[in-house]
C-alpha cells in the first residue's frame, strides 16, 4: 500500500510540474494579465497612448494589460526596472528616445543599459507643439526669439523631465535660434502643462496629448509645431518653415521593449498584438484626435535596425545642443 501510495505521490508531483511547465512554456504565454510600464506621470503623451491602445492589445493576447506609471529621472527608472524584471513576457515598457538612446548618453552610470532591452516594434510617430502661457506675451515663434534674446536665460520652458524628446526638442530650437531659456523639468508632460497654464513657467515643448487640449481650451496659446511642414496631426500650427525658423526640426516615437532573455515565441505574439492593437481603426481615431500617428515597423528586426540609426541622431544632438543632467 506504501508503495503504491509513493507511486501515487510521485505521478501526481510530476503532473503537477508538467502542468506549470506548459502553462510557463512561450507557447502558453500569455496565462495571466501582462504589465505595461510607462515611464512617465499620468496625463502625458506615453500614458495616453499606452491607454489607448491596452484593452485591444489585451483582447488580441486574450489577457488583461494593466497600465503601471513609474515615474522619474528622464524614465530611467522605469526603464530600468522592466530591464531587471523576469524575461517572461509579463513586463513590457513603452519607450520614447529618452530611456533608449539619450539618458545613456548623458548618464553612463545608470543602472542599465539599452542592451538590456530588446526592441518588439515602434507604435507611434509625433512632432512637439510649441505653447505659451496666453500671458506670456508670446504670440508666435519669432516673438519667441525675439523675447529670449532681448532678456537671456528669463524665459522658463517645462518638460516631461531631463533627456526626454521635449527638453532635446527646446535645447534644439536654442541652438538653432541662438536663444537662452531656463529648463524646468517636471515628472511627465501633465505636470509640466499645468505649469504652464498656472503661469509658473511660460513655455512648453510638448507632446501633443498633452498639449492640444489646453490649446482648443484656450488655456494655452499654440505657436507652432516641430516639423518643417504643417501636420495634419495638428491642424492650425504652423510648421518651423511657416513660422520663420526654418533650420528647426524634431520627432519622436514611442515604441514597445522587453527585457533581454525573453524568449522569442513571447517577443512574436507581443509583436503581433500590437501591430493587431494598432491598426484598430478606434485606437488610430483616439491617437489622431491626440496628434499622435500609428507608426509600427514591419518586424522587431526592422525596429532594431531603426533604433540603431535614429540613436545616432539623438546623441549627435545631446553633444551639439550641450544638454546635461541637473
Amino acid at each position: 500500500m506504501k508503495n503504491i501510495f509513493a507511486l501515487s505521490l510521485i505521478c501526481s508531483t510530476f503532473t503537477w510540474a508538467a502542468a506549470q511547465a506548459q502553462t510557463t512554456a512561450p507557447n502558453a504565454y500569455p496565462t495571466k494579465p501582462v504589465k505595461i510600464v510607462v515611464g512617465f506621470a499620468p496625463g502625458g503623451a506615453a500614458d495616453y497612448v499606452a491607454r489607448t491602445m491596452s484593452d485591444s492589445m489585451g483582447k488580441a493576447l486574450g489577457q488583461p494589460i494593466i497600465v503601471e506609471n513609474k515615474a522619474g529621472a528622464g524614465s530611467s527608472i522605469a526603464a530600468e526596472a522592466v530591464s531587471k524584471a523576469a524575461p517572461d513576457g509579463y513586463t513590457i515598457l513603452i519607450a520614447s528616445p529618452s530611456s533608449i538612446s539619450v539618458n545613456p548618453a548623458l548618464n553612463p552610470k545608470l543602472g542599465y543599459s539599452p542592451k538590456d532591452l530588446l526592441p518588439v516594434t515602434k507604435i507611434t510617430s509625433s512632432p512637439l507643439v510649441i505653447a505659451a502661457n496666453p500671458n506670456a506675451g508670446i504670440g508666435n515663434l519669432l516673438e519667441l526669439v525675439a523675447k529670449a534674446k532681448k532678456a537671456p536665460g528669463t524665459i522658463n520652458y517645462a518638460t516631461s523631465g531631463n533627456g526626454s524628446a521635449p527638453h532635446l526638442g527646446a535645447a534644439l530650437f536654442a541652438q538653432v535660434t541662438g536663444i537662452e531659456m531656463t529648463h524646468i523639468p517636471f515628472r511627465g508632460g501633465g505636470p509640466a502643462i499645468q505649469s504652464v497654464v498656472a503661469g509658473d513657467t511660460q513655455l512648453t515643448f510638448g507632446t501633443p496629448p498633452s498639449v492640444l487640449p489646453m490649446i482648443q481650451a484656450g488655456r494655452l496659446k499654440g505657436l507652432g509645431v516641430s516639423t518643417k511642414e504643417r501636420s495634419a496631426l495638428v491642424p492650425g500650427m504652423p510648421g518651423s518653415i511657416e513660422a520663420g525658423v526654418p533650420d528647426y526640426a524634431i520627432e519622436f516615437w514611442y515604441g514597445i521593449f522587453v527585457p533581454n532573455g525573453t524568449p522569442p515565441a513571447v517577443i512574436k505574439k507581443i509583436f503581433d498584438s500590437a501591430q493587431m492593437a494598432m491598426s484598430q481603426p478606434t485606437v488610430k481615431a483616439a491617437l489622431a484626435r491626440e496628434g499622435t500617428d500609428v507608426d509600427v515597423s514591419k518586424s522587431p528586426e526592422q525596429f532594431t535596425g531603426f533604433l540603431t540609426e535614429d540613436a545616432k541622431f539623438w546623441v549627435k544632438l545631446v553633444k551639439i545642443a550641450g544638454v546635461k543632467l541637473d
